[in-house]
């Protein structure tokens, strides 16, 4: 029965294929049927694109030669989102929100196809990638962001395209450079929070080069000393900017926040007693990079706090089943590695500037987050498939 089940039994890619579908169409019901989501973010990028539609999209005269407010120009790290708005909006006139939102789910639709095709390019069958989609219809991420009029559904789209083209590199033993430099390009010009995944594009690569991949228990102490070390360097960086670096005001702004024991932006059920020493400053840093993936909030419906803890608990179970039964030699392995490595960085990042009110800037890394549940599931199953010699 055993060796039935696993041999004979055929579960084909068009499946798969066929699952994803049937996933997103579930997804897209939700939103459309929820409707779109403006916020002040929303607005501000609308301002934006005003400005870029009345300079005929001539980007040189926009931040040059323009002579408008300053707050109507972006800064060109939001270029790309400003960009899609815009055009929308030429497009489609005063329709260009729905447009937007179709083109929100487009961006998914693709997100899922690539979360696939990258899990089969390092030998996850395709009937676990796809048990593996109810994770990603019930995700209260999947179910939030989309909607919104924001760069969040394409900066995700990015990180998992970017996720593909590493995997791909490192299954292949070699990197397409010029799609990697192209796709990093793309997030520097979305959003600044791309900082801490060029980080971590680079860091693995070079990691790569010089093949140092640690084993799985290994590669968990290292990131267990991170958890000290980030918040320690961070302290250090605290303190050093309050004698030399007083007037840097976007420094002054990050650090406010701290000296008010502030954790998650407006959440004050999350902060704790302003930092008088050093000791202090070091434990606001660690409980941010902690809280960074925190599955609870005292706000959240019962429902989304559920499904966040569900979700998070599968990740944390597959790092455990990574941690007894991983390599360091696999594509899988090394897929999970970078994996790990992408999610430290970002968290890290926002521990040192903002973790927004909602978890906004989790969101990004959801998806190569939820990939390490089918990876591990396929090395367990490589585990049982030896052990009955089949």
């Amino acid at each position: 029965m055993e060796k039935f089940f696993f041999t004979k039994f055929k579960f084909k890619k068009k499946h798969m294929y066929l699952s994803i579908l049937l996933s997103f169409f579930i997804i897209a019901y939700y939103h459309l049927s929820s409707g779109f989501v403006m916020t002040s973010d929303s607005n501000k990028y609308s301002i934006w694109a005003d400005g870029l539609i009345n300079y005929n999209f001539n980007l040189y005269q926009y931040y040059f030669v323009n002579e408008v407010v300053p707050n109507r120009v972006p800064p060109i790290l939001y270029i790309v989102p400003v960009l899609l708005i815009a055009i929308s909006k030429i497009i489609f006139g005063n329709e260009w929100q729905y447009v937007f939102l179709l083109q929100n789910l487009v961006f998914l639709l693709f997100s899922l196809i690539i979360f696939a095709k990258s899990l089969l390019l390092i030998g996850v069958r395709p009937f676990l990638v796809s048990i593996t989609l109810p994770i990603i219809i019930i995700s209260a991420d999947i179910l939030t962001w989309p909607r919104y009029i924001l760069s969040d559904i394409n900066f995700a789209f990015l990180v998992v395209l970017v996720t593909y083209f590493v995997i791909k590199g490192t299954t292949e033993g070699k990197f397409n450079y010029s799609a990697l430099f192209l796709i990093i390009f793309l997030m520097f010009v979305s959003r600044p929070s791309s900082i801490p995944v060029i980080f971590a594009i680079s860091l693995f690569i070079l990691i790569s080069k010089y093949q140092i991949f640690p084993r799985p228990k290994i590669a968990l102490l290292f990131m267990l000393g991170a958890l000290i070390s980030i918040p320690l360097v961070f302290s250090i960086i605290y303190f050093i900017f309050g004698f030399y670096l007083s007037e840097n005001v976007k420094l002054e702004y990050l650090f406010n926040m701290v000296k008010v024991g502030m954790i998650i932006h407006d959440r004050p059920e999350t902060w704790v007693d302003a930092p008088i020493n050093f000791i202090d400053v070091l434990f606001v840093y660690f409980l941010r990079i902690i809280n960074f993936f925190n599955p609870y909030a005292f706000t959240f419906s019962l429902t989304h706090n559920v499904l966040n803890i569900f979700q998070s608990f599968l990740i944390f179970l597959s790092i455990l089943i990574w941690a007894k039964f991983g390599d360091n030699k696999k594509p899988q392995d090394r897929a999970f590695f970078f994996i790990i490595l992408l999610s430290f960085s970002v968290a890290a990042f926002h521990s040192f500037t903002l973790i927004d009110y909602d978890w906004r800037f989790r969101f990004p890394i959801i998806l190569p987050l939820i990939m390490l549940s089918p990876i591990s599931m396929e090395i367990i199953l490589k585990k049982i498939l030896t052990r009955i010699n089949i």
